[in-house]
């Protein structure tokens, strides 16, 4: 058995010119020893990716034994940062970590790629030593890039190193965030590709010609070309790069490392079938007669019955968010705005309270290219250097937001929500995944963007943050809960998405004429703005308004609707939906969303698991909208506040 006692001296930096014959002889030592722990891993699971584990190795193990990186400081602030894109390379990733103190690799051979174990397919940060979980090919290189600006930041001097597959760099997103690295001169920022040639479907260029010289260098990267299993080449490379040692020391740097699928089994080399396939016992027990390594696998067999640990380890997160919320803004009842208008009021706010507070977490603002529509320009000129204008690069804006919210910052990424929310659900997804906090606020949701028509009109959003586990969902009624909700999110380490329209929305106010939400808001908690048994609405955003504008004026009918402002989409007030169903009975919802997904099921769904009985019309968007002024495609789709008026003397008089 493995026992993994070699050299594990670490942390020296590359300050040295180069490798000592001490060096040479622990490196390849540890390149046998790890070598077979991929085999090990793989066979054991009976699946995983030895191929890329194998090509990659040897810059793995080199970058740990150099880089500022412990086991002992595993969340050191000064740390370095590895980031291993091609997540599926887990086998190489574990083996390095064990070789290197992070862990016993006996506990990788009992949980690889097992239900409940944390050594998972593809890597996961709740194994030390891993920072930021992986897997869809493309984002890596985002988190990387917050990692290295908030280096800046918080002014500490650290490398962030970014591994990725040579297949990987058809992604779209890896070119997003090399232009962003290159614009913002994130000089710290260390990028390293396997270039081994060999994808799932075989041959790289065959099945997508790249170049990648050329592409990285038209970016304004500085480039290094080398020999991925040649240790002197790989220190060369690596030193040249944490010292600025390159023809553009303001740049980032990427390594492209010339290797081998399957390197150092000569029977796999080269071969894309071992890309994502273990090996037989026969060719194991082959493989390791060519590496000169004991065969074990009887012993592992007898380890792996013996069972893992479930979720033995845990990375921890901080989330004791440093910032000073200020004092929530009062507006009048006779103002009348949009929330986007209210949201950059209190971001700007928040910014004041902060900015000179050595303590305080930074609040970090970005924008892909719309500023002004967000309402971030007041922020951005109060605080220029944390002011991100990422440019039209959603997918590298939503990783860049989530990793910067684990590095101590309180990121709010913000623009429509077409762009926020819909098109980059995969990345709030693994943001999810990654125990991150994004704050994004987006706005132009709904058929309330009017003329911009369909393609901007959000209306699915509610589905995918409830798809998301750890994830919150608000939707503001009107300016002050608007700047309520913002201090609320800025606050807390949750992902937050608060959504909002364009229009200019009333002030909503109490029967006896004060603002109606002009007190701590609570996630979670429905605020009811008039009282009524005949029946009760459920509305969020800009839908509220016109509910209340529908009960006041039913009222001089006799019918008295209750008006409750569901404006915490997740998590939902459960007790007051039962509640409404046990006293009244007749409920409706009425929203600016697709109305099989949105508030309208979100009730249902709790009446349903409630065992309930209710009278319950949903109303909502039944389909595309078309281009128009807002209240003309809600009278389109039986929106209007005439509509929920009609809606609600049917179902009072249901009963009669």
């Amino acid at each position: 058995m493995n026992d993994n006692t070699g050299d594990r001296i670490m942390n020296r930096g590359f300050e040295a010119v180069d490798l000592s014959s001490e060096d040479l002889i622990a490196l390849a030592a540890q390149r046998k020893a790890a070598a077979a722990d991929i085999l090990r891993l793989t066979w054991l699971a009976g699946c995983g990716h030895p191929g890329g584990s194998l090509s990659t190795l040897d810059a793995l193990l080199l970058l740990y034994r150099f880089g500022k990186l412990s086991p002992d400081k595993a969340q050191a602030p000064d740390r370095d940062r590895v980031i291993i894109s091609h997540g599926h390379i887990s086998p190489g990733v574990y083996a390095t970590l064990a070789q290197h103190g992070y862990f016993a690799i006996e506990e990788a051979y009992r949980g690889f790629r097992r239900a409940g174990s944390v050594f998972g397919g593809h890597v996961e940060n709740c194994v030390p030593g891993v920072e930021w979980n992986t897997g869809n090919l493309g984002q890596g290189l985002s988190a990387g890039c917050a990692m290295a600006f908030a280096s800046g930041v918080h002014q500490r001097p650290y490398h962030v190193f970014v591994g990725m597959g040579d297949g990987e760099q058809q992604k779209g997103q890896v070119s997003e965030a090399r232009r962003f690295a290159a614009h913002f001169r994130l000089s710290n920022l260390i990028a390293f590709i396997d270039v081994n040639g060999l994808q799932i479907g075989g041959d790289t260029q065959r099945i997508m010609a790249q170049r990648l010289q050329e592409e990285w260098e038209a970016a304004g990267w500085n480039v290094l070309s080398l020999d991925g299993h040649d240790h002197h080449a790989l220190y060369t490379a690596f030193r040249c790069a944490t010292r600025r040692e390159t023809p553009n020391p303001d740049a980032p740097t990427v390594l492209l490392l010339r290797t081998v699928m399957g390197k150092g089994v000569s029977f796999i080399e080269n071969d894309a079938k071992y890309h994502g396939q273990s090996l037989t016992s026969e060719q194991v027990r082959r493989a390791f007669a060519e590496l000169g390594v004991e065969d074990d696998l009887d012993a592992l067999l007898a380890l792996r019955a013996a069972g893992s640990d479930t979720r033995a380890h845990h990375v921890p997160v901080d989330r004791d968010v440093q910032i000073a919320c200020g004092t929530p803004r009062t507006y009048d009842v006779a103002t009348k705005t949009d929330c986007r208008s209210a949201y950059g009021d209190a971001l700007l706010d928040l910014a004041q309270h902060n900015k000179d507070n050595p303590d305080a977490w930074p609040i970090i603002g970005i924008s892909c290219d719309l500023e002004g529509s967000v309402k971030m320009n007041a922020f951005h000129k109060l605080t220029p250097a944390r002011f991100v204008e990422a440019g039209i690069q959603e997918h590298h804006s939503a990783v860049f937001a989530g990793a910067l919210s684990k590095e101590r910052c309180v990121p709010f990424f913000s623009t429509f929500g077409m762009f926020g929310i819909v098109e980059v659900y995969n990345q709030q997804r693994l943001n999810d995944q990654n125990s991150a906090a994004p704050r994004v606020v987006v706005t132009h949701c709904g058929l309330d963007v009017g003329e911009d028509g369909p393609t901007h009109q959000c209306i699915d959003y509610i589905p995918l943050a409830h798809n998301l586990f750890g994830a919150e969902l608000y939707a503001p009624a009107d300016p002050n809960e608007t700047d309520r909700i913002i201090r609320y999110v800025a606050s807390r380490h949750v992902p937050a998405f608060v959504t909002m329209g364009r229009s200019k929305l009333p002030t909503l106010a109490t029967p006896e004429g004060q603002p109606a939400l002009a007190g701590d808001f609570q996630g979670g908690r429905w605020i009811t703005l008039r009282e009524g048994n005949d029946a009760v609405v459920f509305a969020f955003g800009a839908m509220v308004w016109r509910a209340v504008a529908a009960s006041d004026r039913l009222a001089a009918e006799g019918i008295q609707l209750r008006v409750v402002n569901a404006s915490s989409l997740k998590p939902i007030d459960k007790d007051c939906i039962l509640k409404a169903a046990k006293e009244v009975g007749r409920l409706l919802t009425y929203e600016d969303h697709n109305v099989h997904t949105g508030l309208g099921a979100l009730v249902a769904s709790t009446l349903g698991d409630a065992g309930i009985a209710a009278r319950l019309r949903r109303l909502g968007v039944q389909r595309y909208g078309t281009s128009g002024p807002p209240d003309d495609l809600f009278a389109e789709q039986g929106l209007a506040t005439e509509d929920l008026m009609a809606a609600a003397r049917e179902l009072a008089r249901a009963d009669a």
